[in-house]
């Protein structure tokens, strides 16, 4: 982080995701004086970081983070031109942004990375998936790598067109298992358990057992494997489940292929 703090960090926008990262810079020890945020609504958490809020920018940031909602990407985008085809290394969170619509804003011979956080990181817990256009070199990967796994793993991609099968895993993947967790408690609710109760095992369940497979060393296939006796409870709802016609991989499959398309039509 030595370079953000000689240089100068900009963030441009800081809504839920830009404030998690932010909140994970400032507890690696960024310099607050050193982070200029642009935001046209400003947080109270925010103006209480100590950063420089909706000043002027510093003529050559180490790193400019873009951090809008794609939809106002592009009035968003012409307060960071002029720092275009330097030196400043430009790293995107919004979905669909292609890196040649970025090129096209910010100049084609700035390097820019194009990243895919997912909402655990606002406790740290995320994964973000990168890449970068060819302008961005190894030092410039690694400084990425650096922001963003203070919001949790960090992986690199080999091509850009693997970006809309990322945000149909794992950027759109919470909202799955979010939902998951209310469908088991209603079938909990269906099977005679209160409303509440039900909710507290599924919220759980689902807790403990994201934990374990995280805490394991085993694949997941290994770890249901082994919650499995033979005729068993365990066998009979996975029997429904694993059904290669009506069960959760095919329903699966769908449902990731649907948000990957959509991510391509929002990148046209």
């Amino acid at each position: 982080m030595q370079d953000i703090d000689a240089r100068g960090l900009v963030l441009l926008g800081c809504g839920k995701m830009g404030s998690a990262m932010l909140a994970g810079w400032l507890a690696r020890g960024v310099q607050p004086t050193t982070v200029h945020v642009v935001d046209p609504n400003p947080s109270d958490w925010l103006r209480g970081t100590g950063v420089q809020i909706n000043a002027g920018l510093p003529p050559a940031p180490a790193v400019a983070v873009l951090a809008v909602k794609p939809q106002m990407m592009g009035a968003a985008l012409p307060r960071l031109a002029a720092l275009g085809d330097g030196d400043t290394l430009f790293l995107s969170i919004a979905a669909g942004t292609t890196l040649a619509s970025l090129a096209h804003a910010l100049g084609t011979q700035s390097p820019i990375i194009r990243a895919m956080p997912n909402t655990p990181a606002a406790v740290g817990a995320g994964i973000t998936a990168m890449i970068g256009n060819a302008q961005v070199s190894a030092d410039h990967l690694e400084q990425a790598e650096q922001l963003l796994s203070a919001i949790g793993a960090v992986v690199t991609l080999e091509d850009e067109s693997q970006m809309d099968a990322v945000t149909g895993l794992s950027g759109s993947g919470p909202a799955y298992v979010f939902h998951m967790i209310e469908a088991m408690a209603q079938a909990g609710m269906s099977q005679g358990l209160a409303p509440d109760l039900a909710m507290q095992l599924a919220r759980a369940t689902v807790i403990g057992a994201a934990k374990l497979a995280d805490d394991s060393p085993d694949s997941a296939a290994t770890l249901r494997q082994n919650v499995t006796s033979p005729n068993g409870t365990t066998a009979a709802a996975l029997a429904v489940l694993m059904d290669e016609a009506t069960g959760l991989p095919p329903l699966m499959a769908r449902a990731i292929k649907a948000a990957a398309h959509r991510s391509r039509e929002l990148a046209q």
